[in-house]
């Protein structure tokens, strides 16, 4: 899978965009140089990490249930996991999800 193929790289661009590159590498603690690297697809290191830092800070889940943003693999877990059956408040929450929009669907 090449760099521009990659699911976090348009989170990572759309972001450049609106604000600029140096406030988007700000934002994710990394150098205006690398993420500049990055968006040109001539970084020479490995991105997952890069990759990591975006999906988490710019790929946010707005989860109405909760009333906050949450990461994307916390909404995966909470919405692909079995009903807990035990527990009336987690199953009100996990049926919210059921019905969500923003849901992050498991893979």
């Amino acid at each position: 899978m090449t760099t521009s193929e990659l699911p976090w790289l348009p989170l990572l661009r759309a972001e450049a965009e609106r604000t600029s590159i140096g406030q988007a590498a700000k934002l994710l603690g990394y150098s205006r140089t690398t993420v500049s690297l990055v968006l040109a697809n001539k970084y020479p290191g490995q991105t997952e990490r890069v990759a990591e830092v975006v999906l988490n800070i710019l790929g946010r889940v707005a989860c109405p249930y909760l009333g906050r943003d949450l990461t994307p693999d916390e909404c995966k877990a909470q919405s692909s996991s079995q009903a807990p059956t035990h527990n009336p408040l987690k199953l009100a929450h996990w049926r919210a999800c059921q019905r969500c929009q923003n849901r992050c669907k498991g893979e």
